[in-house]
């Protein structure tokens, strides 16, 4: 929001970082110098767990889960053939459609919880904060790789189909949505592992990481792209087991 205040010498514009329009508090690291993102919080940073296990598989056993694996499975090819290897743009533009699922699913537990007037369990929480995490990626990412214009246009269709399927599903089966997440975040930590094989080559260059990840990971000061990558993998794994 941005509010207009007048001067004897001309108007100047001041930025509001608020939907109410309220001026928020400042706030700052703990070295005291100022935080300058709006899109997240000091208290809503953490350090990657780089331990969790990478290559833990659920397998298909009922028919609900041998859907959600092959329907992942098939979304994959026309994938590897639009980005082949160009593992920036695609982490990029993946994480528009990453996003999606956690906001689907909290929004729906959420209209659930108040038709029952009964708790939620703390599940929409945890939904709304995995697709904030995900967008995170996203801002972090489009600090790396600029989409084109045409990019740019593919995300407007393959979010808009993705967001109407992925609600419809939700709603005719949680189970099998849930398990389609798993898989897709399956698929995410083979891409990033691929994009590390890229970087460990020198096919990509591993330029330094994007200020905002340092901040929001608590990456130190001299972190790379390689260290960007390796927490979002990480961040994946841990969607993957929620899921």
């Amino acid at each position: 929001q941005v509010n207009n205040k007048n001067s004897e010498h001309g108007g100047n514009k001041e930025v509001v970082a608020s939907y109410w329009g309220i001026k928020g508090e400042e706030v700052k690291k703990e070295d005291g110098t100022p935080w300058k993102w709006n899109c997240f919080r000091p208290w809503e940073t953490y350090q990657a767990d780089l331990t969790i296990d990478l290559k833990k598989h659920h397998v298909p056993t009922t028919f609900l889960d041998k859907l959600a694996y092959w329907t992942v499975k098939s979304l994959r090819f026309p994938t590897d053939v639009f980005f082949q290897r160009r593992y920036g743009c695609r982490a990029m533009m993946l994480e528009t459609v990453a996003a999606v699922p956690g906001m689907v699913g909290g929004m729906l537990l959420h209209c659930k919880s108040l038709r029952r007037f009964e708790h939620s369990g703390g599940w929409i929480k945890t939904l709304l904060d995995e697709a904030e995490n995900e967008r995170m990626h996203l801002m972090t990412f489009m600090e790396v790789s600029q989409p084109r214009w045409y990019e740019r246009a593919l995300v407007f269709t393959v979010q808009g189909v993705f967001f109407n399927a992925y609600f419809l599903a939700y709603l005719a089966s949680p189970k099998l949505a849930h398990r389609v997440v798993g898989y897709l975040e399956e698929e995410a930590i083979h891409s990033y592992t691929e994009f590390l094989k890229e970087l460990d080559k020198g096919t990509i260059e591993n330029v330094p990481a994007p200020a905002i990840a340092i901040d929001y990971w608590r990456l130190p000061a001299d972190s790379t792209l390689r260290d960007v990558v390796m927490v979002v993998r990480a961040d994946e794994a841990h969607h993957r087991d929620v899921n």
